[in-house]
């Protein structure tokens, strides 16, 4: 056009045009189409250009032309097989050319003209060639059928559909496998609108229910036509998709599928539908899904199974992505791999929700427990050891506020195998996410089921190598002694065993503000207990503590914990009850720790029991030892844990010298006639004896003397706990008093080397000669 004679003349036929088209439109039309015809392509933009000053007659002038010339040709579809468009209709490929270089400026033009001529061509007395020319047309031009494609689908109602199938159900088998045959080609051509292209064919095959909806019920055979035609649909994107080269380096990107290029970014929705398990429905779902994964590799196939995993609700739906791993595992590699490295992103990203968290960590346990030993090639098989190399992302989601999503991610992490490859910082954060996910599931209260995940998970963390086993258990011992967690074993919170200190408050500073001088007299002073002033009264106390069956509960599930993570810490565990030296060792270095920090520096060089006279140094640090042991129920039996792994009893002599010098003090200052108006402190006077005796810190008569005190007065129970410490400053609790019986696998004593211990005994007998009305009869029992 930028040729003047060029655009001249084409203004002068235009005004011609203008003139004749109202007289004699078809015969204008004809003559132009003509012309293109003979000098196709190269005359086809200077119909579009004259059209397109006179688009509403033009468009539908074209069409009707081609529609005439197609019909004059006979079933030229037919003879082609739907391969194109046939040298016998010379028109059709003109009209497309002139309608494509229309669509740019007039696309809604053409699309209303289209649709009229289809749903026109549907009515009684029209040409049956209406459809098969507008098929034609759209096979040879996909922008065609990209600008209808989306309005025809709405359209097809089911008036609709049994009018085709009345126009198509008389003509012959051939003339009919011609027309499904293009349909489908069509369809695999089709980009823009083909997820609702898909759901109308997969809607109008379903067979009909019980419940029909309102409205034009379909006929029978269009819901078989639409069922012949998914059939083939899938069939032939099946030979689509295997039939592509392997890419090289060499090729050019590999041929495009319209159809499943347009679906790629809608694999979620399509998971989502398949899920639903719609008799026949799904299975077409479930086959297109493992075709677009193959089309789409290496993303759509962990992609498909990504959203299978998260959204599938029973073991019924879960199978779906088995299935669908079976299907996919000869033709794309490393999928399980690729798959859990999805799973750990989507998870990292923080892209799912809490509940479908939830869900898809439990869906990945049930797919590695359930898996089966005898087939290694098994999804589940192949899977788990893939989600074992993401432990330290997994292991976070211990710390995730939703308890299902805590709870599933414990469970998926106990159904993983063993890492082997983890380094120690990621181990140690791992190890401390489970401990506090341990005792958070305490703490909620939670099912049997949560509890024993939690411990099973530690239990396993712990195996992984010695360094792990001993981390476990001090993270163990310090979170159980610390913090809120003290009240799951009937201890005091922090808050409630010490009262806050306000370090910025002065009480004579406050009073100076309202007199000159502080009045001490009694009266309104009295109320001081009541408060800070300055910051009113004291907060109330918190909600109630568990109860003392709760209590018992938790301490025997922590303890139970302790202890399996003690024996898989071990290289040789020794036979129970007894646990491993080393693994006891551990409990009492965290025992010491966390009870008495100021000599938890100097516990080592603490072992030999000093003179009753050099204790009076430490009453200070004894009597924050006692407290903290009045606070803590728990650390009794931690005590009795250590004593089981003879000769770790030895690293806690700070702590038995603390209350054994702090008991002694009670009962000497106890004025009371009977030991039992101190229950407390009648409870941890045998306690502690009986720990060291159990640790073998005591020979056995001096070991079995709190037998006695529950029957004793305050005084005597304070000669024989004096008779208790004069033996061990004599024979200080050292680890080399101990030597190994390999017969037996334990750490033993010989007190018989040690002289006789009779000289202790003396206020024993002494005792029990006092009360020999009482006690006679266990006088047997105490001799030397």
């Amino acid at each position: 056009m930028s040729c003047e004679a060029t655009r001249t003349l084409m203004d002068i036929y235009a005004q011609c045009l203008a003139a004749l088209i109202a007289s004699c439109p078809d015969a204008c039309v004809d003559a132009l189409l003509d012309t293109s015809v003979q000098h196709s392509p190269h005359f086809d933009w200077v119909v579009a250009h004259i059209g397109g000053s006179f688009p509403g007659t033009i468009i539908s002038r074209v069409l009707s032309c081609g529609l005439k010339d197609f019909c004059a040709h006979g079933d030229a579809v037919t003879t082609t097989g739907g391969g194109g468009a046939d040298k016998r209709v010379p028109k059709l490929a003109s009209v497309v050319g002139i309608l494509g270089h229309l669509a740019s400026r007039h696309g809604a033009s053409i699309k209303q003209e289209l649709l009229r001529m289809f749903h026109e061509g549907l009515a009684p007395g029209q040409h049956k060639g209406t459809v098969p020319f507008l098929l034609q047309l759209a096979l040879m031009s996909p922008p065609l059928l990209g600008t209808v494609a989306a309005e025809l689908i709405e359209s097809l109602k089911p008036p609709v559909l049994n009018q085709l199938h009345q126009r198509f159900s008389p003509l012959p088998r051939d003339e009919l496998d011609s027309t499904v045959t293009l349909l489908v080609r069509l369809i695999c051509q089709t980009s823009a609108g083909a997820f609702r292209t898909l759901q109308f064919l997969l809607d109008t095959a379903m067979p009909a229910t019980v419940i029909t909806q309102p409205g034009l019920a379909l006929h029978d055979g269009v819901r078989e036509a639409c069922d012949r035609l998914v059939a083939l649909l899938l069939l032939q994107l099946q030979k689509s998709v295997h039939n592509r080269p392997s890419p090289s380096l060499a090729d050019g990107p590999q041929r495009c599928i319209p159809f499943l290029e347009s679906l790629r970014g809608r694999v979620a929705e399509l998971c989502a539908e398949t899920l639903r398990l719609e008799r026949k429905r799904y299975l077409w779902q479930h086959q297109l899904l493992g075709l677009l994964a193959i089309y789409a590799a290496p993303h759509g196939a962990p992609e498909a199974l990504f959203h299978l995993l998260a959204s599938a609700k029973g073991q019924e739906e879960l199978a779906l992505a088995t299935q669908l791993h079976a299907v996919l595992a000869a033709s794309l590699a490393d999928l399980p791999a690729s798959t859990a490295a999805l799973c750990a992103r989507q998870i990292h990203a923080g892209a799912l929700p809490p509940f479908q968290l939830a869900r898809l960590l439990h869906n990945l346990a049930l797919v590695v427990a359930n898996d089966d030993v005898n087939e290694p090639a098994s999804f589940g098989a192949q899977l788990a050891p893939a989600l074992a190399t993401h432990l330290p992302e997994l292991a976070q989601l211990l710390l995730h506020p939703s308890p299902d999503a805590s709870e599933a991610a414990a469970l998926l992490l106990c159904s993983l195998p063993s890492p082997r490859s983890l380094r120690p910082a990621q181990l140690h954060a791992a190890l401390r996410a489970s401990v506090h996910h341990f005792f958070l599931t305490l703490r909620r209260r939670g099912a049997a089921g949560s509890l024993c995940h939690a411990a099973r998970l530690l239990e396993k963390l712990s195996a992984v190598n010695p360094g792990a086993g001993k981390a476990a258990l001090q993270l163990l011992v310090e979170g159980a002694l610390r913090g809120a967690n003290a009240e799951l074993f009937g201890g005091a919170a922090p808050d409630e065993a010490e009262p806050k200190s306000h370090a910025a408050d002065s009480l004579l500073d406050t009073n100076r503000r309202f007199t000159a001088a502080v009045d001490f007299s009694p009266g309104v002073w009295s109320v001081f207990h009541a408060g800070v002033i300055g910051h009113g009264l004291k907060t109330p106390s918190a909600s109630p503590g568990p109860s003392q069956e709760e209590v018992n509960c938790n301490t025997n599930a922590f303890l139970t914990v302790l202890l399996r993570c003690c024996r898989v810490a071990e290289p040789a565990p020794p036979p129970p009850p007894s646990i491993g030296p080393e693994a006891a060792k551990t409990v009492a270095s965290a025992l010491v720790d966390s009870v008495c920090p100021a000599a938890a520096a100097a516990a080592g060089g603490e072992l030999c029991w000093p003179p009753e006279e050099q204790a009076k140094s430490t009453v200070e640090r004894d009597l924050g030892i006692l407290r903290r042991f009045r606070r803590q129920p728990l650390l009794f039996p931690l005590l009795r844990v250590v004593a089981a792994g003879r000769p770790a009893l030895c690293y806690c002599s700070v702590l038995l010298r603390g209350l054994l010098a702090t008991l002694m003090a009670h009962w000497e200052a106890c004025r009371d006639g009977e030991t039992t108006a101190s229950p407390w402190h009648l409870k941890a006077s045998c306690a502690l004896v009986a720990c060291m005796a159990e640790g073998s810190l005591l020979p056995p008569v001096l070991g079995e003397v709190q037998e006695l005190f529950p029957c004793l007065a305050p005084f005597e129970v304070r000669l024989l706990l004096l008779s208790v410490w004069e033996y061990l400053r004599e024979h200080s609790p050292l680890p080399q008093r101990f030597s190994f019986q390999p017969q037996r696998g334990l750490f033993q004593r010989d007190f018989a080397r040690e002289g006789d211990p009779g000289k202790y005994l003396v206020a024993l007998h002494s005792v029990l000669h006092r009360n020999v009305d009482r006690l006679g009869l266990l006088a047997g029992r105490f001799r030397s």
